[in-house]
């Protein structure tokens, strides 16, 4: 095999017992002579004896020691990075929450998965963390001795070190958080929050309970915006109204007129039952139901029909899975473990009064418009040879101007839904057999289909298609509360008036006919 062992000089450098193969071209060597030098083939010009070798070795005489003579500059090496890589095994937790934009994790203090779940989730709503930014209550001033006394006080301080807890969240400077102080808070304004089972450790308390608990205080505490007939930012933004109708199903009292009257609340709840398999299936059995009370016609009591449906709804919708039911033997909330599917875009039209529905009708109009938009767009595209984007693909460009959107309420009743349409944006799930055993936690969106996992002070990426699989049917962690906000409609740019008229001066004119010219 014609394999020699030559010298390279080149400049000041010499490099000594370099291989050389004439089996392959010269420019495979100028490859070899790269890796020593750095200097590019193609700025390479290789002699022996006074002759150029080109791109054949052609009548080159070669032997073991030949020295061969090269020209060419060499390529800049490429400087050190200012800022060193760090690769994620290598980060401190500090920087993995930075990396990665996580969100800061709530340490456990004893059972407290519950109120950390809950805290995750209500922090996923922005007008709620603004109207607590506003607070302008001081926890330092009325704290853990000022607060002894109980009633209003006690409540201000939960307010603003929830407050606190969400700024230092929000602040992302360190993994992960110990809620003591706003925990011990809790513990003097609800006390069973504080009960202890027989070995002296913390007893497990029902999410949804504090969940309820930590609204109402809210809603006592926290003004509604200056725009809003509401008296709360909870009532604003949560509260939903209902037109509950009563008729007595007794034929003896068939003339009693039928009662009508307006009931409130911050929850839809669904009702599980061996028929449901759907959440808008066991909420819509709920609005149509059967109950006793005294009749003022037949002097006793009696069976009324009572018929409810949506009058207003909220910017953001909190459904409950009611899964839990007591248990005579063991006396213990048991759970139903059932599997019921709950969607990741809600459309709540169902449930709505006629009045409501005619309301929705015309931004709901522009949803259609907008979603025939993009699947014509998505056709379009497929016939050109493209594939869709998924909503994970359809991420936002840094030189891009962020998306406007239109309001989602109505202008006299700010904080409202005006569509009816809802999208998942948080979870609290419970994985165990009873309200006062097992494990919480918070599940919240994070953009498009990616999500977070937030499992007390572990918090890990997670899928949209890992978070349906939370409808229940095991031992897995189940949906328990959800909560939907506004889904909502992008602002069209309007067209330029250039372009308008070049449209208008393109568009066919009707032909005069007869009938047209009163002629008939």
């Amino acid at each position: 095999m014609p394999t020699f062992k030559v010298n390279i000089k080149w400049g000041k450098e010499k490099y000594t017992d370099v291989d050389l193969c004439t089996e392959e071209t010269p420019d495979v060597f100028r490859l070899q002579l790269f890796s020593l030098t750095n200097v590019l083939p193609e700025r390479q010009k290789l002699m022996v004896k006074g002759a150029t070798i080109k791109d054949e070795w052609g009548n080159v005489k070669l032997k073991n020691g030949a020295t061969l003579l090269m020209m060419g500059t060499a390529e800049e090496l490429p400087q050190e990075p200012v800022e060193k890589t760090v690769f994620l095994e290598d980060m401190t937790d500090d920087q993995l929450v930075s990396a990665m934009d996580l969100v800061t994790g709530l340490e456990n203090l004893g059972n407290t998965c519950y109120m950390n779940a809950t805290v995750q989730f209500l922090k996923t709503v922005p007008e709620l963390e603004q109207a607590l930014q506003k607070y302008s209550g001081n926890v330092a001033g009325s704290g853990l001795m000022g607060s002894l006394g109980g009633g209003s006080n006690l409540d201000d301080s939960i307010t603003a070190s929830f407050r606190d807890l969400v700024k230092e969240m929000k602040a992302q400077t360190q993994p992960t958080i110990k809620p003591f102080f706003f925990l011990q808070l809790l513990y003097l304004r609800f006390p069973h929050f504080a009960e202890k089972n027989e070995h002296g450790h913390p007893m497990q308390q029902d999410a949804n309970e504090f969940l309820t608990e930590l609204m109402r205080i809210c809603q006592q505490k926290l003004t509604s915006n200056e725009e809003s007939k509401a008296q709360s930012i909870i009532d604003q933004y949560f509260q939903i109204e209902y037109d509950a109708r009563l008729k007595c199903a007794d034929e003896e009292a068939k003339d009693e007129p039928e009662t009508q009257s307006t009931e409130k609340s911050l929850q839809l709840n669904c009702f599980i039952s061996q028929e449901v398999k759907y959440m808008l299936t066991g909420i819509k059995s709920k609005l149509k139901e059967e109950i006793t009370k005294a009749s003022p016609t037949l002097g006793r009591d009696a069976i009324y029909q009572k018929t409810s449906s949506i009058k207003r709804l909220p910017g953001y919708l909190c459904v409950q899975m009611v899964r839990f039911y007591f248990k005579e033997k063991g006396a213990v909330n048991a759970k139903i473990l059932k599997d019921v599917k709950f969607p990741m875009s809600f459309d709540a039209y169902e449930l709505c009064s006629p009045e409501l529905k005619e309301r929705l009708r015309p931004v709901r109009d522009k949803f259609e418009a907008e979603e025939e938009a993009k699947a014509e767009a998505q056709v379009a595209d497929k016939l050109a040879g493209g594939k869709p984007k998924t909503a994970t693909q359809q991420v936002r460009k840094k030189d891009e101007p962020p998306k406007e959107y239109e309001r989602f309420d109505f202008a006299d009743d700010v904080g409202s839904n005006n569509s009816g349409h809802y999208e998942l944006q948080a979870i609290i799930t419970h994985k165990g057999r009873s309200s006062s055993s097992g494990h919480y936690v918070a599940w919240i969106r994070k953009s498009g289909d990616d999500w977070l996992k937030c499992d007390d002070d572990y918090v890990t990426p997670v899928t949209s298609e890992e978070v349906l699989k939370l409808s229940g049917g095991g031992d897995w962690h189940i949906a328990y509360v959800l909560l939907y906000g506004p889904r909502r409609l992008e602002k069209v740019a309007p067209k330029p008036v250039a372009e308008v008229a070049a449209v208008t001066d393109s568009a066919p004119v009707p032909m005069e006919t007869e009938a047209a010219n009163g002629d008939s």
